[in-house]
Order: C-alpha cells, then sequence, then structure tokens
C-alpha cells in the first residue's frame, strides 16, 4: 500500500491540515480532534484504500484502519502543522467527553508498553508452570527476576509514566511533571510512606500512603500543575522564566501533592476499587455478565475508556485484575461471530474482512476490525456476540477469574489468566470457549441479512419503481428483470436520480451520447462511483470521463450550458489519467453560485459505451449516494 497516499486522502477529506486540532493513534485507528467537523467527509474516508470504517464518538472523529494505522500515523505525521497557540473556537462537547478525550489521551500511549508486559508476563508464567511439573523453581533464578522486573517497572513507575502523558493532555511541563512523578516513587519516599513513624512536612503531618504503583494522585498534581505554571508565567519576568518557573512549580507542587492532592487522589481511587468491588461482591456473575455484554458495546461509544484506569490501577496496586478477563470474554464473542459470518457468507470480499477480523480478534484481542468490519453493519451477529459475551462473563465472574497483568485478551495472553491457579483458568477457558463458539454457532445457524442479497433486492425494488417511459430507447431499457443485471452503479454525486427525459437539453433527453441517469444535486461534489481511471477533464471542469474499472465507460456532466463558466465555481482534486479509488472527490461546484448566476444544475450521468452492453437502465428515486445504485446493467452473454 501507498501509506503516503492513504494518509493524503484521509486528511484532504478531514478537511485538511488546517483542520486539525490533535491526532493521536491506538491499535487499530487514527483519533482526530478536528476545528469543525463538518467540514469530514466521513463518506468519502470509509470507501479509502485501507480504511475499515469512521466512528464519530467522545469528541473524536476516529478513522478505523486496523494493523496499517501506524505507517499511516507516520506517513501523516509531516503532513501536518498543529499551532498549539492559536487560539481554536472549539465546538461544545460535554464534560463527559472531555474526560473521554483525556482519558483516552493518557492512557492510549501506553497500550503498546502494557501489552508487551501482559504478553512477557504470560510467557513467564507457562515457564513457572511447567518448571514447577519438573520440580523447579524458576522464581529464584536471576534471569527470571530481571525479566519479571521488567513486565513489573512499567506499573511501578506509574506516577512516572502518567506525569508524562498527563502533561501532554494539560500542556504542562513534562520534566516538571516527571519530577513530581518520580518523587512519589523515591526509595526514600517510599519508605517514609511504609514504615510505622508518622510523616510530616513544614511541620504538618501528612496522610501516609504508598504513591508508587499509584494513579490518580500523579493526575490530579499534573492538573494542578498546569495552572499554577501558567500563574507563574504571566506574573514573572521573560527573563527569569526559564529558571523561575519550572523552580517554583515544583517546590509549590511537591508540598500541594503529599499534603492535599496525592491523598485525595488516594481516596477517590479507593472509592472507585469499592465500587467496582462492591459488584463483584455483590454478584461476580452479574458484573462479570455486565462487563462481557457490553464492553464492545463501550468500544463503539470510546465509553470502555472510562474504565481502563480501574483494571490498570487493579494491577498497579494489587497485582491482579478481571476487569480484562470479563472484557476478553466480549473480545473473543466477537470474533466468534465474525468466524461465524465467514463460515456463513457467500460474499466473497465479505467472507475475506470476516476471516480477517476473527483472527484479528481472537489472537491479538483487536476487535475493532469485526465490530466495524461485519458484525455491526450486520447487526445480528453483534446481538449474537453481546448474549455470549455476557454468558461467558458470567462464567468467568463465578470461577474467580483474574490476571495478573493487564493484558489485551487473545490466544497470545491466555497464560496471564493461568497465574492464580488451574480451577480459575479453566472457568477462562470455559468462559471464552462460550463466547466464541457460541457466537459463532448462533450467527451460523440463525444468519443475517447478507450485505450483497440486500442491496441487491433494495436495488431491483428500485429499477422495478422506476417508471419514466418517454422515449422508445428508455421503455426498453425497462423492460428487462431486474434480477438479470450484472452491473449496478453507485451514484457519484449525491442528490434525487431522476430520468434522463428531465434534462433540459436534446442531446442529453434523447441519450444520444448513451443511456444513463441525471441527479438532482444536493451537495456540490463529484467522486468516484467505483474503482477508475479519470480519463478526461474537461478544461472549463464541467464534465469529465472516467474509466470504471468494471469496463463501464462514464461521462459525468455538471450542469446544462455550464462551459460558459470557464471554471468559474468549479474546483478539480484528481489529475487526468489518476486511477483513483471509490468515493475519491474528483470535482466540486458551488450549486448556489451556478443558480445564481442562473444555471440549471442537473447532472447528467451518461453510460458512454452502451452498446457494448445488452441493457442499460436508470435507477430513480430520492437519496443518491455512493450506497445507492443509480444505474443497472444486464451485459450480453
Amino acid at each position: 500500500m501507498n501509506y503516503n497516499q492513504i494518509a493524503k486522502d484521509i486528511l484532504t477529506n478531514v478537511g485538511g491540515s488546517g483542520n486539525v486540532k490533535g491526532l493521536t493513534h491506538c491499535f487499530t485507528r487514527l483519533r482526530f480532534q478536528l476545528k469543525d467537523s463538518k467540514k469530514a467527509n466521513k463518506e468519502t474516508i470509509e470507501h479509502l484504500e485501507g480504511v475499515i470504517s469512521v466512528v464519530e464518538s467522545g469528541g473524536q472523529f476516529q478513522v478505523v484502519l486496523g494493523t496499517k494505522v501506524n505507517q499511516v500515523y507516520d506517513a501523516m505525521i509531516p503532513m501536518i502543522s498543529i499551532d498549539e497557540t492559536t487560539e481554536i473556537s472549539e465546538e461544545k462537547v460535554s464534560i463527559w467527553n472531555r474526560i473521554l478525550i483525556a482519558v483516552s489521551a493518557m492512557f492510549t500511549p501506553m497500550v503498546p508498553a502494557i501489552a508487551a508486559s501482559g504478553l512477557l508476563k504470560g510467557f513467564l508464567t507457562i515457564a513457572k508452570i511447567m518448571a514447577a511439573k519438573q520440580g523447579v523453581d524458576i522464581t529464584v533464578n536471576q534471569t527470571y527476576t530481571l525479566i519479571m522486573a521488567g513486565t513489573d517497572a512499567l506499573f511501578y513507575f506509574m506516577p512516572v509514566i502518567l506525569a508524562y502523558t498527563s502533561a501532554k493532555v494539560f500542556k504542562a511541563n513534562e520534566f516538571i511533571a516527571m519530577a513530581l512523578g518520580g518523587t512519589m516513587c523515591y526509595p526514600s519516599v517510599v519508605a517514609l510512606m511504609t514504615g510505622k513513624d508518622a510523616v510530616s512536612m513544614f511541620g504538618v503531618t501528612i496522610t501516609k500512603a504508598s504513591y508508587a504503583s499509584s494513579v490518580i494522585p500523579i493526575i490530579i498534581g499534573v492538573f494542578i500543575l498546569s495552572y499554577v505554571q501558567k500563574f507563574l508565567e504571566k506574573i514573572i519576568p521573560e527573563i527569569l522564566k526559564i529558571i523561575l518557573v519550572p523552580g517554583l512549580s515544583l517546590l509549590i507542587m511537591l508540598p500541594a501533592t503529599f499534603m492535599v492532592f496525592g491523598p485525595i487522589g488516594i481516596y477517590i481511587g479507593n472509592a472507585i476499587t469499592f465500587v467496582y468491588t462492591g459488584m463483584m461482591n455483590l454478584s461476580p456473575a452479574i458484573c462479570g455478565a455486565f462487563i462481557g455484554g457490553m464492553w464492545c458495546v463501550f468500544v463503539i461509544f470510546g465509553a470502555h475508556r472510562a474504565l481502563l484506569p480501574i483494571g490498570i490501577n487493579d494491577v498497579a496496586q494489587f497485582g491482579h485484575q478481571n476487569l480484562l478477563a470479563f472484557a476478553g470474554a466480549a473480545n473473543f464473542s466477537q470474533g466468534g461471530a465474525a468466524l461465524g459470518v465467514m463460515l456463513k457468507t457467500k460474499n466473497k470480499d465479505l467472507k475475506t474482512v470476516a476471516a480477517s477480523a476473527a483472527i484479528s480478534a481472537s489472537v491479538c484481542g483487536i476487535t475493532e476490525p469485526a465490530i466495524y468490519g461485519c458484525n455491526l453493519r450486520l447487526k445480528r451477529p453483534m446481538i449474537y456476540a453481546i448474549i455470549c459475551g455476557a454468558i461467558g462473563g458470567a462464567i468467568m465472574g463465578v470461577g474467580g477469574v483474574y490476571g495478573d497483568s493487564f493484558a489485551n485478551n487473545g490466544i497470545l495472553t491466555f497464560a496471564t489468566y493461568a497465574a492464580f491457579g488451574m480451577k480459575p483458568f479453566v472457568y477462562y477457558l470455559v468462559g471464552v470457549g462460550v463466547s466464541f463458539f457460541g457466537a459463532m454457532i448462533l450467527t451460523y445457524l440463525f444468519g443475517f441479512d447478507e450485505m450483497g442479497d440486500k442491496k441487491k433486492k433494495t436495488e431491483a425494488t428500485a429499477v422495478d419503481q422506476t417508471t419514466e417511459s418517454n422515449t422508445t430507447a428508455e421503455t426498453k431499457n425497462h423492460e428487462f428483470n431486474p434480477s438479470e443485471a450484472d452491473l449496478f452503479i453507485y451514484s457519484p454525486i449525491e442528490g434525487e436520480a431522476v430520468s434522463m427525459t428531465k434534462v433540459n437539453d436534446e442531446v442529453f433527453s434523447s441519450m444520444a451520447l448513451g443511456n444513463g441517469i441525471a441527479i438532482i444535486p444536493e451537495k456540490g461534489e463529484v467522486v468516484a462511483p467505483e474503482d477508475c481511471t479519470v480519463t478526461l477533464i474537461y478544461p472549463t471542469l464541467h464534465a469529465l470521463g472516467l474509466m470504471l474499472d468494471n469496463g463501464v465507460e462514464m461521462i459525468i456532466h455538471v450542469g446544462i450550458n455550464t462551459v460558459q463558466l470557464e471554471g468559474k465555481h468549479f474546483k478539480k482534486y484528481v489529475e487526468e489519467g489518476s486511477h483513483i479509488k471509490k468515493g475519491t472527490k474528483i470535482l466540486s461546484f458551488d450549486i448556489d453560485a451556478l443558480k445564481k448566476e442562473g444555471y440549471d444544475t442537473i447532472v447528467p450521468i451518461i453510460v458512454s459505451n452502451t452498446p457494448v452492453f445488452q441493457q442499460v437502465s436508470g435507477i430513480t428515486g430520492k437519496g443518491a449516494t455512493l450506497e445507492k445504485s443509480v444505474i443497472a446493467i444486464k451485459k450480453n452473454q
């Protein structure tokens, strides 16, 4: 793939570099914060090469790319210029969405390291179990100790890591923030906080708490630090800022953190743990079923990010967690449903997407391809996955399943859940099995509406409803049975599809150039209806020729007599001779300006090689888009 071109196409269709306020990425998605989300062309992006889906959630415009995300992200960064000093008129975003965005930005950069930690700990668990069967205790081995330190270091020094990511979010000095987090983990400070004697600062007794491996205290501390820093930058002369702002910031925040904000963070963390533990104590089965059933629903809306600190905090504080065990039931149910789609469908493209998604979800624990690629689009597989994920999560809850690391659930991290004995591990495997195979079997047995079949039925109905027959040629074309059509061509323009006889031009209305359809445009953009080559763009930009990869030659003529404008109110986005993907923007035109100057804006779409086909017929109706066909074609036998 040409990652530079993919990045360029995505950036163009989110409104360009100037519309990007911020950009991050996770395992599978580019996560944009846009100045004006209305400038983003979601539909076009969804049809770009490499794009699985587009999701607008939690104040972010998310482009799902799967495993290609790193390459596309790296290619896009040099194309973006974000001026953090520029005042931006932000869209209204709810407080809840602001919190989700902040949490995502703080924890998402840590995910690769957390995943690596979980994978290594899983390998160590397998090694420990296999050695124990031979009567060997490898936990006393120095190699084991050193590797285990690598898996635990991230969590022990969590205040330092979170200090950096939080400072990026709250726009505080990253290194002062890290110094504050490092102080929390400093050996002598840890010894004071865990010792028997009372601890005081400036003569005031402070609350004793172990801040190593803590999560919330440093986030609160850095949040306050950002305001302290801004205040000091306002009142301190420019020549002294480089020394006094960092120094005074740290001097103020150290006592403030240990005396006030640190203890508050500990109490908040304890409260969150209390609520989650209370749910577990009330009913492990209900808690497991809720997380197992709803986790991937939370993923769709981005709300799962609010739960991640619970699991991370549990591992950091207690050395174990079950949040991701329950979430694993959801992951495997998505993979199972995708596998069911792959086994059931006769659509080759869908079969390929579903197979890839099933592997991604079950092996790596990455569910976006399964969710957005097939299950959510087909609806019923998503329902089966939710049901089976809930059952699997309930089984894990009853079995007391815990993992010793915060590892994304997949086959590669199974061993993480064997660390606390074989009985809970068996419950974990049973929960995974019920989730995966249950969703697969339900999907295969009860099925779903095939996307291709459903589309053909809709298109056939649309063709049946076409009643325009003002000319002999058109009447002939409407006589063929829609079920006999071999090709359906999507609309390159949004609007209402009407008969060519409605065009106020004899050449077009008589279909002398070929049969087709006309569009009354609602949006002034012409996009590629299929993968194609741009064979011609008239110098006046009002008309163009396309050679679709399926063999159809097409002429698109924007408006009547618009050649007289000599390109005024038109803009092109591709060059003649370019091979472009379905959905790529080719031309734009100002509908209101054309109307104001007295031009008819109707757009004839002509199959110029009509004679090589047995039948070519337009499909009339409102709501013409790239998802709705406007031309039906029957090939010669």
